[in-house]
């Protein structure tokens, strides 16, 4: 597990937030890659600021489907 950060470093910069106050979660880095190359830091930051905006959108509950039915990875499950 990885901290994903809800609001892209790059794009809380540029809003003048620190980088300490840029609301985290805890994401399986399949997860963390997933939506670092299916969205912009754009989207991430004014779209996808929240779990439950994540959670919502159809892509991330397909592949949310799909990566739950790969095999384990170095013994522990990637989601």
């Amino acid at each position: 597990m990885t901290d994903h950060h809800l609001v892209p470093k790059s794009q809380g910069r540029r809003q003048g937030v620190k980088l300490g106050e840029i609301p985290t979660v805890k994401m399986c880095a399949a997860c963390q890659g997933f939506l670092s190359k299916t969205f912009s830091n754009a989207q991430l930051a004014n779209e996808l600021n929240t779990v439950e905006a994540i959670r919502e959108r159809e892509e991330v509950q397909k592949f949310v489907k799909w990566v739950q039915k790969q095999p384990l990875t170095k013994g522990v499950r990637v989601h």
